[in-house]
């Protein structure tokens, strides 16, 4: 089984008493959660010496509310563990507490937040597992962190995130931000949960700080409710914006523009042939098998 709590069972099951209270007396742990709630805080970009009213997604047992608080904001908290928003109700936090479903949509009036950050939750809200018996799909969510029967199509992880996206879009004031600290498995789970924030009606990007270190490397998703704006600087890297450590929506967009104006988009078959085309009148060698003709290409392409 892989290492990765996600992994091994849901949320509010994974955080039983004993792990939820592991976050309140494990110190190393305590440090890390208050370095990434800091850091989530500065990529908010709040206005300064002027309390907000935050929403913390995932709040757990209320460190990174505790952050929150120490900077003069309001906050509440959202948690699909009960037991570790009895931690947080036993150290006095002073955010609101719910106990609550991120995929089932967010229950808040619209405009009600300055802004949302999330520590560490989202990829819970994206990991999934099927499987099939007697005709019957039974997901095991944690896009929506529990066991459900799903034997519907619309019963689907894309659905459910695009479900907690746009709740969560509606909730917050126009120009503010919502930050995720997560741990990215793998390209295609950043995929899915973007272009659903996308559909969603958020912009943004991912935020790599320190990307060529090993122990410090952390990613944040930074959505925007105000229109696209420039991604907030990563920490340890080149602050370009072509910089590799931004990844931003705009180029689907990019794309698209791209196609309605006629020409090829990068990498599709037909700017390949173009390219190909153009080498063959500057009179360098080209071959002609491609992955469009179905033979087997050499190991260069060219």
């Amino acid at each position: 089984m892989s290492g990765r709590p996600e992994h091994q069972a849901p949320p509010e099951i994974f955080y039983g008493e004993d792990e939820a209270r592991k976050y309140s007396r494990n110190t190393r742990m305590m440090e890390i959660q208050l370095t990434m709630s800091e850091r989530a805080v500065e990529l908010l970009c709040l206005p300064e010496n002027q309390p907000c009213h935050l929403l913390d997604l995932g709040c757990g047992s209320g460190l990174s509310g505790e952050t929150l608080t120490e900077q003069g904001h309001i906050w509440t908290g959202v948690d699909i563990s009960s037991a570790m928003l009895g931690v947080a109700k036993e150290r006095e936090v002073e955010g609101d507490l719910l106990l609550g479903d991120l995929g089932q949509g967010l229950p808040f009036r619209a405009g009600a937040f300055d802004g949302a950050i999330s520590i560490s939750a989202l990829q819970w809200l994206e990991f999934f597992k099927v499987r099939y018996f007697n005709n019957y799909c039974f997901i095991f969510h944690l896009i929506d962190c529990r066991l459900c029967n799903a034997d519907q199509r619309s019963h689907n992880p894309a659905k459910r995130l695009y479900i907690f996206f746009s709740s969560l879009y509606s909730c917050l004031s126009r120009g503010s931000r919502a930050i995720f600290q997560f741990y990215p498995e793998n390209s295609s789970q950043v995929e899915l949960i973007t272009s659903q924030a996308m559909k969603a009606g958020f912009t943004g990007g991912l935020v790599v700080d320190y990307p060529n270190s090993t122990k410090a490397k952390k990613f944040f998703l930074c959505l925007m409710t105000g229109g696209q704006q420039p991604l907030p600087a990563a920490l340890g890297v080149d602050s370009r914006e072509d910089a590799p450590n931004h990844v931003a929506f705009s180029q689907k967009r990019d794309r698209v523009k791209q196609l309605r104006s006629g020409k090829a988009p990068k990498k599709s078959r037909d700017w390949i042939l173009e390219k190909k085309e153009r080498r063959r009148r500057q009179g360098k060698e080209t071959r002609d098998d491609s992955k469009f003709t179905g033979r087997k290409r050499p190991s260069h392409v060219w």
